[in-house]
């Protein structure tokens, strides 16, 4: 299976509507992919907090559009990132949509975890409330995005609900660029699943991003990296290796906290 990671750069002195079409373009450059994934808000920025508002836009909006007309366009699956989407009752949220090689949405996640503790993120958007994984030809994506990385339990849940890829859309900043890289590899090691990690380059609101997309197999090894850089990530890699690693190292059979708790007889 071939997937490629497109760290794209946000630049502040281009507008969303041109990096809609730049990220568009780079989708359509990946024709021959199975896989395709952006990061996160990446129309905006993860930090721009006081662009959301402005920029917020339904779920069939803009983004969908283009991202749509991009997955078809290239034939492939195309996790399109995120964007902030405006509910039908106002509601803010940091969602991301999953699109079909025929451009039909497969999938939305709403982000689960939102970052800022009294600002930003925290107090602008609504929490997402489900876990999402989506079937696909030859491995089933879990997803997550950003500060979902640091809560192992979602990940746990996720495979619970069947992942055996696990897919990370963020906007992640270089001063703690160390636990980004730490942190894909732990949830691909304690859940036996690859992990495919794509962050952004370049400045959200003066915020340096850590870029370093990252792919890392079900035994922890890293199997490509990025750098700081706007570029393409592109790795093949074999889904049947999930299976086959759990098969032989089967420690998630012996879970027994977060479990329903085993029948006493009477």
């Amino acid at each position: 299976m071939r997937a490629s990671l497109i760290q794209i750069a946000v630049d502040p002195d281009e507008s969303v509507n041109s990096r809609r079409e730049r990220a568009a373009s780079l989708v359509a450059a990946q024709r021959g992919a199975d896989l395709v994934v952006l990061p996160e808000l990446w129309p905006v920025g993860a930090f721009a907090y006081t662009a959301f508002e402005e920029e917020a836009e339904p779920l069939n909006g803009p983004t969908h559009e283009v991202m749509a007309k991009a997955a078809a366009g290239a034939g492939v699956w195309l996790h399109a990132g995120s964007f902030v989407e405006r509910a039908a009752d106002g509601t803010l949220y940091n969602t991301t949509l999953v699109f079909t090689p025929e451009g039909e949405r497969a999938a939305a996640y709403r982000k689960i975890h939102r970052f800022g503790f009294d600002k930003g993120e925290a107090v602008m958007m609504g929490a997402g409330d489900e876990l999402v994984t989506l079937a696909l030809p030859h491995t089933t994506l879990g997803l997550a995005t950003c500060y979902d990385l640091r809560f192992p339990e979602l990940f746990r849940g996720l495979v619970d609900a069947g992942a055996e890829t696990l897919v990370v859309a963020a906007g992640w900043p270089e001063r703690r660029r160390a636990h980004w890289t730490l942190l894909a590899r732990a949830r691909a090691v304690e859940n036996q699943a690859y992990v495919l990690a794509v962050g952004s380059a370049g400045t959200h609101a003066g915020i340096q991003q850590a870029g370093h997309s990252i792919v890392v197999d079900p035994w922890g090894e890293v199997l490509a990296e990025a750098g700081a850089d706007e570029e393409v990530l592109t790795v093949e890699f074999d889904p049947a290796k999930v299976a086959a690693t759990r098969e032989q190292f089967p420690a998630l059979k012996d879970r027994r906290l977060g479990l329903e708790p085993p029948a006493h007889p009477l």
